[in-house]
């Protein structure tokens, strides 16, 4: 095959021909993938004063003794749950900057850190998203490359020339076009292809989705999502928008997936005498399944990469109990599937009667096709 243009630094396998003219992305005059300069020239090397520190993060089991060690453990538990069908979960909100793509990336990123396992986030947004941004670019390549190379599409290898891995966490990202006059193609058979052809290789998969509710791709957005995480920011039309989005959904089919959200009131200043966060948080606590406060942080709202080891640790334990939240539905939408009659499938992986993923020494939940690297390898789910 032909050599892999120099954006890309993964070792390229040979290809059809089709792949190959697939997964280039789009050009400028100057020969460069759109966006890709901007990407280079505004990095968070080059536009951040000081890069920022690591945070002291406290040992895992320190604080309250052994009931807090007992409690976390417990925690760390419900997020490993193990996913034996891909779980969805879209991340969406009515009004933008508030905070979608870091609560997408920052939640990504935890779940894969403590389950090492697969897990992507997409960017369906069709204004040009910016989730791409969040960890350090691996290719140019977009999640419209992805659609048109979906019949070639054979392993997770093939997926991963598509997607940018943050090296800290091993959570994976899948970018949109920058050109918003592209990305606008991007519709709801577009989503549903991707999905059906990532779910077979990635337990969880998170969605950015775009500030309209109307537009095309949110339909299926919607459809296959098994958890909806609302972001709203501390403010008086940061909370009507979300609340609204809520009314929206309700009246529009989504009464059960509103009633099980979870609403993220994000980047909360612990000095603002202005609003009173309690009380929205009281609103979203009425209408959702559970309310996380996240407080504000300034290596998050530089909007740089997303680094866990950055954050202060009230923001990364913030975001440990969104995962945690998280974790409890995955176990809801296990036992689901077990009272929808799947018992009698399982011998495919599925989790038996009681909760207890059921071990099939030949099966496995994502069976490899033969011949085939484990997919994502370090981050391969734990025996």
């Amino acid at each position: 095959g032909q050599p892999g243009p120099p954006w890309q630094q993964q070792p390229q396998a040979p290809q059809p021909s089709a792949f190959q003219q697939a997964a280039a992305p789009q050009q400028t005059a100057h020969g460069a993938p759109l966006g890709y300069t901007a990407a280079v020239e505004l990095s968070s090397d080059r536009l951040l004063r000081s890069q920022p520190k690591q945070q002291r993060q406290q040992p895992r089991f320190q604080f309250g003794g052994k009931a807090a060690a007992a409690e976390k453990a417990r925690k760390l538990e419900i997020i490993r749950t193990p996913v034996l069908s891909c779980y969805r979960i879209a991340v969406i909100s009515l009004k933008g900057g508030v905070g979608k793509t870091t609560t997408t990336t920052a939640l990504g990123a935890t779940l894969a850190s403590e389950r090492q396992d697969k897990v992507i986030a997409i960017d369906a947004n069709p204004d040009a998203g910016t989730l791409g941004r969040r960890v350090k670019r691996q290719t140019g390549a977009t999640i419209r490359d992805l659609v048109t190379a979906i019949p070639h599409l054979r392993s997770y290898m093939d997926i991963r020339q598509f997607t940018s891995q943050d090296l800290n966490s091993g959570l994976e990202i899948l970018a949109n076009d920058v050109d918003p006059a592209v990305s606008t193609t991007f519709n709801d058979s577009d989503y549903r292809q991707v999905i059906d052809v990532l779910g077979r290789q990635y337990p969880i998969i998170l969605t950015d989705s775009g500030t309209g509710l109307l537009y095309s791709a949110m339909r299926g957005v919607l459809d296959l999502a098994d958890q909806l995480i609302i972001v709203s920011t501390p403010s008086v039309d940061g909370a009507s928008s979300a609340s609204t989005t809520l009314d929206w959904l309700s009246a529009h089919g989504y009464a059960d997936l509103v009633q099980r959200s979870i609403t993220v009131v994000s980047g909360v200043r612990e000095t603002s005498k202005m609003i009173k966060v309690e009380d929205i948080v009281a609103h979203f606590q009425t209408r959702c399944r559970g309310v996380i406060v996240v407080p504000f942080d300034e290596s998050l709202a530089a909007g740089a990469e997303v680094n866990l080891d950055m954050m202060r640790p009230k923001v990364r334990e913030a975001y440990f109990e969104l995962a945690t939240l998280v974790g409890e539905d995955i176990i809801r939408a296990q036992q689901a599937a077990q009272q929808a009659g799947w018992q009698q499938q399982a011998h495919a992986g599925y989790p038996q009667p009681g909760g207890q993923p059921y071990a099939d020494p030949q099966q496995q939940p994502y069976p490899q096709q033969a011949g085939q690297p484990a997919p994502g390898a370090p981050w391969a789910p734990q025996p």
